[in-house]
């Protein structure tokens, strides 16, 4: 983490000083254990990748009462919905939301699924 300030506050010394007793205990163990840390190398498709249903249990159970029943919903309002989502979704990927993007894309799947 980055961290901007003027002056170390106490809690932000602590937190200094726990990453530090952290990294320099996982230093040791991959010394002991010949462990060689490697960067992950995960691309950005995969937060919105159209197969994934990593949250859709969620946005099932998420649903309030003041949203729309989809379920009388015409095809014409399913599509409108579907096009404002997805515009909210790439809009929210650009600004790097992914978790707001992601649960945009399960919200899409949702619909697409009732078609």
């Amino acid at each position: 983490a980055i961290m901007y300030a003027d002056k170390i506050t106490e809690s932000m010394k602590k937190t200094i000083d726990e990453t530090r007793y952290r990294r320099e205990k996982q230093t040791q163990y991959n010394l002991e254990n010949n462990v060689t840390p490697t960067s992950l190398n995960k691309s950005l498709d995969n937060a919105l990748a159209k197969n994934s249903v990593s949250t859709y249990h969620y946005i099932k159970e998420e649903r309030k009462a003041a949203e729309p029943d989809l379920e009388y919903l015409t095809a014409d309002q399913r599509e409108k919905m579907i096009r404002s989502k997805r515009k909210a979704m790439e809009k929210a990927a650009k600004e790097l939301d992914f978790m707001l993007a992601a649960k945009l894309r399960d919200e899409i799947k949702v619909l697409q699924s009732q078609e």
